[in-house]
């Protein structure tokens, strides 16, 4: 897909995480390492964001990802930077800084390229996950996980990732409102995907 064709998918998705921030009363945040912020921007472009946008943070470095997001080093160098278990880190210690007590986080961690891909995660390997909380249920944490594998070049590879992190957040906050708090990864979420 055309990067145009991109950007205007990433701004629908925008409005529809804003429209269902606003119908939940639900803050939604975002941890971003490979997409730089574009999360963030997308959200905060939008008249009255500060209604449902609590903020975010982009964690590039790995020493980024300990300091400002609590992710234990150990973890990183047991599983590299991209991976489930450092996306599930980011979200969660993004929830618990900012203490988002009813709403979603987003955390996206991948390797946009041209460089830094291997065999075992190849350039367009992006790992997200989503950390929700309802406030007013004790059993109202969850965190879900999971990975696309993106065609394109650097840029499309990251406005695809954006637009998933926008339809992430978009699908948790419609989750607050109907109860329901899964665990684990995603069910049925696709392992690799070359368009949004």
């Amino acid at each position: 897909m055309a990067c145009a064709a991109l950007a205007s998918a990433v701004r629908r998705a925008a409005w529809a995480v804003a429209l269902a921030g606003q119908q939940r009363q639900a803050w939604v945040a975002s941890a971003e390492s490979c997409t730089g912020g574009r999360v963030s921007a997308a959200l905060t472009r939008l008249p009255g964001s500060s209604a449902w946008t609590h903020g975010g943070v982009v964690s590039y470095s790995n020493h980024a990802k300990t300091q400002l997001l609590g992710v234990a080093p150990d973890l990183i160098a047991a599983h590299g930077a991209v991976s489930e278990a450092v996306a599930r880190a980011m979200a969660e210690g993004l929830r618990q800084r900012l203490d988002v007590q009813h709403g979603c986080c987003v955390a996206i961690t991948g390797i946009a390229g041209p460089d830094g891909g291997s065999a075992a995660k190849p350039v367009g390997t992006v790992w997200f996950a989503l950390a929700s909380a309802r406030a007013g249920h004790a059993a109202g944490l969850s965190t879900q996980a999971v990975r696309y594998c993106y065609a394109g070049g650097r840029e499309q590879i990251q406005l695809q990732a954006t637009h998933t992190a926008l339809s992430l957040l978009h699908a948790g906050l419609i989750r607050l409102g109907h109860g329901s708090q899964p665990s684990g990864r995603w069910g049925g979420a696709p392992e690799s995907a070359d368009s949004p």
